[in-house]
């Protein structure tokens, strides 16, 4: 008997950068601060702050990795056009990125499409795909910073 891994490695048709990913900076880190305290403002995504292990793991494991994990993490797990078990693929801890994505409203494609106005049905573009790695980041360096 064979297991698969229900959230295969694709070819990644999103290819890790030579370089570094620099967080947003200026108009763009703004913008995403104003997203985020919004969604913020909803009763079940305000519950959701970094904590105990999670919390270690984002400060021991630093931005740069953790921003690593959210691409491939979302790539695998959000970006398919119809991702496996979707509105239930994202645990509600384990991990920073998986607490993040449920306090930013990243966690599944209809909250993507409630939230942030992508659309299901479709593939991430590298945009998208971009775009939710910023958020969940944002989200963690804000937790992080928050103390």
């Amino acid at each position: 008997m064979t297991t698969s891994d229900p959230y295969p490695r694709p070819s990644d048709p999103y290819p890790r950068p030579s370089g570094p990913h620099p967080a947003p900076a200026g108009p763009a880190a703004r913008s995403l601060d104003q997203r985020l305290d919004a969604i913020a403002r909803q009763p079940f995504r305000a519950k959701f702050h970094l904590s105990g292990r999670d919390r270690v793991t984002a400060e021991l494991r630093g931005p740069a990795t953790l921003r690593w994990h959210a691409r491939d993490l979302v790539a695998r797990r959000l970006a398919p056009a119809a991702p496996y078990k979707d509105g239930k693929q994202t645990p509600y801890r384990g991990h920073p990125v998986f607490v993040a994505q449920h306090a930013t409203a990243t966690c599944c494609r209809g909250c993507l499409r409630k939230w942030h106005g992508i659309p299901e049905g479709r593939q991430l573009s590298r945009a998208e795909l971009a775009y939710v790695v910023d958020v969940i980041c944002r989200w963690i360096e804000r937790e992080v910073a928050g103390g």
